[in-house]
């Protein structure tokens, strides 16, 4: 088995994310959303895991706001992340996640909020704790953030881009 590739997402690499989404949630609502913050231009940063010239993997972040005592802080949101149903269970997803943390904290990025499985994203750094004192129609269990900077804001009203509330 050759070596997986992460790499930023690249123009005609949209219909294979697309397909992949499809695949990987068995539904059209994450390509969906993804064309639309693409269209929107609200991607932050989106990367595919490539192995033998096949995209197996995708993640995207997009520009969320935390909005808190007058100011308006800059975020990122993490969704969709997918890897091929038929290569799960390989690391693509953690390679995935891993890298784009990096780049993102690189880029000067602060806080990433994600709407996930705390099992699966506890592991990178993510807690229901740190994402507690948000104001969202998706607080709950699920909601989860990350912080790469003790001076990310802890508490707000997040404004997601649109397109999450057009996928409904």
């Amino acid at each position: 088995m050759s070596a997986v590739i992460i790499r930023p997402e690249e123009v005609g690499d949209e219909t294979a994310i697309r397909l992949l989404l499809v695949n990987a949630f068995g539904g059209e609502a994450e390509a969906r959303l993804v064309d639309e913050l693409r269209s929107s231009g609200e991607v932050v940063l989106s990367l595919v895991a490539e192995r033998d010239g096949e995209i197996r993997g995708h993640i995207l972040f997009s520009r969320l706001w935390v909005h808190n005592a007058g100011e308006r802080f800059a975020a990122v949101a993490l969704a969709p992340l997918a890897v091929h149903p038929g290569h799960q269970h390989e690391g693509i997803g953690s390679g995935l996640v891993e890298d784009a943390h990096a780049r993102l904290e690189a880029q000067g990025e602060k806080l990433s909020l994600v709407h996930g499985e705390p099992a699966y994203y506890g592991r990178f750094g993510y807690s229901r704790e740190r994402a507690a004192g948000f104001e969202t129609i998706y607080q709950g269990e699920y909601l989860q953030a990350r912080a790469w900077d003790d001076a990310a804001p802890a508490a707000g009203r997040l404004d997601y881009p649109q397109a999450f509330a057009d996928i409904g």
